[in-house]
């Protein structure tokens, strides 16, 4: 489920010793050395990194109860939405080919939904819907040999009934991968088509490409809502996000005080353009792998299925691999996922800590180490990655000890030193208590997301920092509960439980 998740982006291998300025990567902690211990090492503490397997007939995991955080499982798969937005690449293959590190001619990292929009309706018309009148203003989409809502694919020429041969037509087939997350973009589209009809009804006069950037604005911006205010919220928690995102003072003629919300950061600077950290990407932004259950159900229908299953993929759907036709009955009831409903059937991500579940010791179709754990860690040392405790004395905050860390008990090498991605997952454990991330991990997290909207001139922080949601249940809140309501009429989505955090940023 997470392939793309654990292979490095094109151009990351050279962040670290990068002479450009510019670039699609670079790093957050420059100047501080890195920590590559042994490749048996890492492998010795990848093997110690995973959950109990199952036990006994009923699939049920040992101490289950304790293994689940309190954040609702879709927040996962929002995780993987927003990365493959801010790494989309559009680059052709003949540019891979003339540019194989990929420093240059990338697209800025933005929340701007590229991943759902392509090029637009007039680059990419194969996305979109053709309406009465010729013009492209919503989506296209599909269905299964069932006849149930899937994303669009293309068909068999020569197939009864012109059935679907597998892959997704959409702006990133990344958001095919898995079955969660290509419902997830599904549910986008049917997001901006609604938008599309309630724009339509709110100002008729508008047509055409007006119409369609009217309603992709409107639909960017409460997605950025969402990614500060519901997801980002519940992985750091709101007191590292009120540290950075803060309103800033200023009188206008009259001396009237206006308030204006600014992005304050100290340690995710750039010159000219935002890059992809490499800190942020292979180590701090991988928290989601930890979150990752073994098994969901999707809906009242069907039983739990499982994220991998040994051996190749026959016609049944054993799993939730993705880039295949959505199989019957499969469609997702959201209220398993968010706050939708009443909570009865809500599932939970697991805690944010050291442990992955039992099947990402084995993923399939890779060419790296199949154990997610390993991969990871010998991809932070390859990449010179700076320890933990380096980063925590960079940023001042009290660093986690060799007995919190509990490496050094494998080897001395592990000293006051641990990888980065360790580092971070072991103090979401200790200091959060795995409901969210710590105080090193939440900050690196949150600089990066909240300093994207501040680099982009289009954001709503950058257009109209005072701006707030509209299609929420409420003013001026929009959460992934509400943008379900909001598309589907499905439920009616409580107001959500503050999380504790018993840790000071």
């Amino acid at each position: 489920m997470p392939q793309h998740h654990a292979t490095a982006p094109r151009g990351a291998e050279s962040a670290p010793k990068s002479i450009f300025l510019e670039g699609r990567f670079g790093r957050m902690f420059r100047n501080l050395p890195s920590f590559e211990p042994d490749e048996n090492l890492l492998e010795t503490v990848a093997g110690q990194m995973l959950e109990p397997p199952d036990v006994g007939t009923s699939g049920e995991k040992e101490g289950d109860e304790e293994l689940d955080g309190p954040i609702p499982a879709g927040f996962t798969y929002v995780g993987q939405f927003i990365d493959h937005d801010i790494t989309f690449d559009p680059v052709s293959s003949l540019q891979r080919l003339n540019d194989p590190d990929g420093l240059h001619d990338f697209r800025t990292p933005r929340f701007d939904l590229d991943a759902l929009y392509g090029d637009g309706p007039n680059n990419n018309p194969f996305l979109y819907d053709p309406d009465v009148d010729g013009g492209k203003t919503t989506f296209l989409v599909g269905k299964n040999r069932n006849g149930e809502d899937d994303l669009p694919r293309n068909v068999v020429p020569d197939a009864p009934n012109g059935l679907p041969q597998g892959r997704a037509l959409i702006g990133d087939p990344r958001n095919d991968e898995n079955v969660i997350v290509g419902q997830l973009h599904l549910l986008f589209l049917k997001f901006h088509n609604k938008v599309v009809e309630h724009v339509r009804a709110e100002m008729p006069t508008l047509d055409g490409d007006d119409l369609f950037e009217e309603a992709q604005r409107r639909v960017r911006w409460h997605y950025q809502w969402i990614v500060v205010h519901d997801f980002l919220e519940r992985i750091v928690g709101p007191d590292i996000i009120g540290n950075i995102l803060f309103p800033d003072t200023f009188k206008v003629l009259g001396g009237q005080e206006v308030l204006i919300p600014r992005v304050h950061l100290q340690f995710y600077r750039w010159q000219h353009q935002p890059f992809m950290p490499v800190e942020f990407s292979v180590a701090a932004y991988r928290f989601g792998h930890s979150m990752i259950r073994p098994d969901y159900f999707l809906n009242g229908q069907t039983p739990e299925i499982p994220i991998f299953s040994p051996g190749d993929l026959g016609d049944e759907h054993q799993d939730l691999r993705g880039f295949r036709p959505l199989a019957s009955q499969w469609t997702i009831d959201w209220s398993f996922f968010f706050e939708s409903g009443d909570g009865a059937n809500l599932q939970r991500a697991r805690r944010i800590d050291t442990l992955l579940a039992d099947p990402l010791r084995e993923v399939p179709a890779t060419n790296e180490p199949h154990a997610l754990a390993e991969r990871n860690l010998k991809r932070g040392a390859k990449l010179g990655l700076p320890s933990g405790q380096r980063v925590a004395r960079a940023m001042a905050i009290e660093r986690l000890t060799d007995d919190e860390l509990g490496l050094t008990a494998i080897s001395e090498e592990f000293t006051e030193s641990a990888p980065l991605w360790f580092y971070i997952l072991r103090e979401a454990d200790n200091r959060a208590g795995g409901a969210s991330l710590g105080p090193v991990g939440g900050r690196i997290v949150a600089e990066v997301l909240l300093g994207l909207l501040k680099g982009d001139a289009f954001s709503y922080i950058s257009v109209e920092p005072n701006w707030q949601p509209t299609l929420g249940s409420s003013a001026g809140r929009f959460t992934m509960a509400d943008l379900v309501l909001f598309t589907l009429g499905q439920g009616e989505p409580p107001e959500p439980e503050p999380q504790p955090q018993p840790w000071q940023g």
